[in-house]
């Protein structure tokens, strides 16, 4: 049963404190790291993302498999693995590349699958980069894409890999983030240029500060092999959902909101919403252990945006934007078509509701707003696709009744969206559809 809302706003402004959960992407890296470092790194803030949970769950234990696994440490003893386990992510994009990894240099067989649209984004990038190290792996269904069977007794084979910078960086992250325990140590090259290299860069910096040191020359990143130190990681707030308060904002007339935990000095890259919401008129004063937001009217100068660094926040900017009638263009948009749905064609279908066009020229996207027109009432499909839902949710504050479907599907990456929207003078109804 699918639970759609429908969503109100009483009023053009926006004041109140918001406590952001855990961020998805450093956690994620985290409990990888926590489970190869077999006990030596723990992790504090965990992010209540689904996401997270679901690989919390499998590296801590609860799906009865864990750091044992891995590279020969120690054994898993209690239970025949001459039997492949199952091991089900669901709809956990990061999780599937990850534990693609992860197990890849283990002692057992495993077979990683996930849900009917995880089955349709491909893996064979990072598939090949590991049967290349010395990974036995093979697929179960559809060559490239999960399921996969990992056969377990890797032996590696090589420590230089070539990577396309243009893929995903949640492949190279993968092979970063199991490179200190690979015999020979890893030696990464990326060809062409680097897509969301500030996600890399996060990986490098987490590593770093869990006793792994790597150097990066160019387009080469070598990481030997090493131990990894005692130490706690600590996952800041999500800059990602944070990107959703800058959206409420711009949108409104006026904006007080102070969320906590954030800081300038982010891992994220996604803390570039700092920046592009300055041209909205949004201010960030960061003090008190967090930042404040503020809105001051102001044209919008900038008419590019490029989201090559930051895709996470693609839809969020082109919703504020298509609102706001500015016939912006971007680029850096072409992960989108490979994450939980193709988000470019999910975000021409729903702007098209409001008369705008997300037109696609080659790797440059420009929105016509010249027929915008704003509704009283509009529904917003979502797609299985959380930022789908939370990008469109602000726009209920130029439409009167605004209608998400499957509203559940914000646990995913921020549980508490639709509480925390009711904090600041949103009003949620909830309507059941079969």
């Amino acid at each position: 049963m699918k639970h759609n809302i429908i969503l109100t706003k009483q009023g053009q402004s926006a004041r109140g404190t918001i406590q952001l959960t855990g961020s998805k992407s450093e956690c994620n890296r985290a409990l990888v790291i926590e489970a190869l470092s077999t006990g030596k790194v723990k992790v504090e803030n965990i992010s209540d993302a689904a996401d997270t949970v679901t690989l919390a769950g499998i590296l801590r234990g609860n799906e009865e498999i864990g750091a044992e696994s891995v590279i020969g440490e120690f054994q898993n003893t209690q239970r025949d693995t001459r039997t492949p386990h199952l091991i089900n992510i669901g709809p956990a994009g990061t999780a599937m590349r990850f534990l693609t990894a992860y197990y890849a240099i283990g002692n057992e067989e495993v077979v990683l699958t996930g849900s009917e649209r995880m089955k349709q984004r491909p893996i064979g990038v990072l598939v090949d980069a590991l049967r290349s190290l010395g990974a036995f792996i093979e697929y179960e269904e559809n060559e490239g894409y999960p399921p996969i069977i990992l056969k377990g007794n890797f032996q590696q084979q090589t420590r230089n890999i070539t990577i396309k910078g243009n893929i995903s960086s949640q492949y190279i992250t993968a092979l970063l983030l199991i490179a200190a325990k690979l015999p020979l140590g890893l030696e990464l090259h990326i060809e062409g240029e680097l897509t969301s290299r500030p996600y890399v860069e996060m990986t490098l910096a987490m590593l770093n500060q869990a006793g792994i040191g790597h150097t990066w020359t160019e387009n080469v990143i070598s990481i030997e092999h090493q131990n990894f130190a005692e130490t706690s990681l600590h996952v800041e707030p999500d800059w990602s959902a944070a990107s959703y308060w800058y959206a409420i904002a711009a949108l409104s007339d006026e904006a007080e909101l102070f969320l906590p935990g954030l800081t300038s000095y982010s891992l994220q890259g996604d803390s570039v919403i700092t920046e592009i919401m300055a041209n909205f008129g949004i201010t960030s004063v960061f003090k008190d252990g967090g930042v404040y937001l503020t809105k001051e009217p102001k044209p919008l100068a900038r008419k590019i945006f490029d989201m090559k660094e930051c895709p996470d926040l693609a839809q969020t900017v082109i919703v504020v934007c298509a609102a706001l009638g500015h016939n912006a263009t971007f680029t850096g948009l072409e992960t989108l078509k490979i994450k939980e749905t193709d988000r470019v064609l999910a975000l021409q279908t729903e702007l098209a509701k409001i008369g705008v066009k997300l037109i696609e020229k080659g790797q440059v996207y420009k929105l016509d707003c010249s027929e915008k027109q704003i509704p009283q009432r509009m529904f917003v499909s979502t797609y299985d696709d959380h930022r789908m839902a939370m990008a469109f949710a602000p726009l209920a504050i130029v439409i009167p009744g605004l209608e998400i479907e499957d509203a559940d599907v914000v646990e995913k990456s921020y549980p508490a969206f639709w509480t925390d929207l009711q904090k600041v003078g949103f009003t949620v109804q909830e309507k059941a559809e079969s």
